[in-house]
């Protein structure tokens, strides 16, 4: 098995940065990136300080559902997706993250959620995705509880 790690939706955040609408249905807001704390959910890598970027509400689950959690994410104003193999520089960068199963039905897995070191969220994302009622796992914030990116299975 081998993880794929995705950034949000190429298209949705096209249509973010042209101005529409984010999951609260508010244009984004721009800002300047102070270099700390700001990762982008497009390019996986943290936006560099000085940067032009956007922040806007993301659910990043197909329905609203009492398990689709809605919060804040930071875009790039330009970049391309993340295409990279192997732990994104948003995660490696960290300390840890919080790491969660859902299935098919896009609801959480119980007894899934754990702060993961980040030397180990290879193995305990490995681990959750072998469970064939695992459909996803996301990655977030260990500290604020941001979405930042979804992994996936692939053969």
């Amino acid at each position: 098995m081998t993880l794929t790690y995705l950034p949000y939706d190429p298209d949705w955040v096209a249509s973010i940065r042209d101005g529409g609408p984010d999951a609260y249905g508010q244009p984004a807001e721009r800002s300047i990136s102070d270099g700390t704390g700001n990762p982008c959910r497009h390019c996986l890598t943290d936006i560099p300080k000085g940067a032009e970027m956007l922040i806007c509400a993301a659910r990043p689950f197909p329905d609203p559902q009492p398990y689709a959690e809605t919060g804040p994410i930071f875009l790039c104003a330009d970049c391309l997706p993340y295409t990279g193999d192997g732990l994104p520089p948003v995660l490696a960068s960290r300390k840890e993250c919080l790491l969660k199963a859902y299935g098919a039905d896009n609801r959480i897995i119980y007894g899934t959620g754990q702060i993961t070191p980040t030397a180990e969220i290879e193995e305990y994302a490995g681990a959750l995705l072998s469970d064939p009622k695992v459909a996803y796992v996301d990655a977030r914030s260990a500290t604020n509880n941001c979405f930042t990116l979804r992994i996936i299975r692939t053969l």
